[in-house]
């Protein structure tokens, strides 16, 4: 149909239609944006997780209303995460994350690894700044989309010697007393 405009195309359309150059600017004006108004670099972190939160709220309403073979909401923690690890990524980042993993020391934390971050590829951080991790937006969104989902919880972006120069952990630390009855599988 010739004219038609992004409210004619289908939610199922138009999953990757953003350039990478067109994000790498909106994300560094973001960043600069947080940065003008931040008085320490943990102030940094929350501003970006808070804009993040801001797109995790609509990135989980988006994939629900693009999946209309899964009407049901996601009950178990195993489920959420998979759905975090694999569709939120895809959805994101164009790939699924690179490795989910259970915390063997505590029951209620998993890790989710990405060993190429996107939002950290087109990030120089200043010597001053130290250990600033642009990812906090990343874990705001993760953070929402749980949150959103009835799994609360804490997500925080860490760098990991193991991951590389621009490969980031997200710790993932849910709230056990707050989760769905029997949202954990034995």
């Amino acid at each position: 149909m010739p004219g038609a405009g992004i409210l004619d195309k289908p939610l199922s359309r138009g999953r990757s239609e953003l350039h990478i150059s067109t994000f790498a600017f909106l994300l560094s004006e973001i960043v600069a944006y947080s940065h003008k108004r931040a008085e320490s670099i943990p102030d940094l972190e929350r501003r970006l997780a808070t804009i993040g939160k801001r797109v995790g709220d609509r990135v989980l309403e988006l994939l629900c209303l693009r999946d209309s073979s899964k009407p049901k909401r996601e009950t178990k923690l195993n489920g959420i995460l998979l759905f975090v690890h694999t569709s939120v990524w895809k959805a994101l980042f164009g790939k699924q994350a690179d490795l989910l993993e259970k915390d063997d020391d505590h029951d209620n934390q998993y890790m989710i690894t990405d060993h190429d971050m996107l939002v950290n590829r087109f990030v120089s951080v200043p010597r001053d700044m130290g250990g600033f991790n642009c990812a906090s937006f990343v874990a705001g969104i993760v953070e929402a989309v749980l949150d959103g989902a009835h799994f609360p919880a804490t997500v925080t972006a860490h760098n990991s010697p193991a991951t590389g120069a621009k490969g980031v952990t997200l710790l993932i630390k849910f709230d056990l007393t707050a989760l769905p009855p029997n949202a954990i599988e034995a």
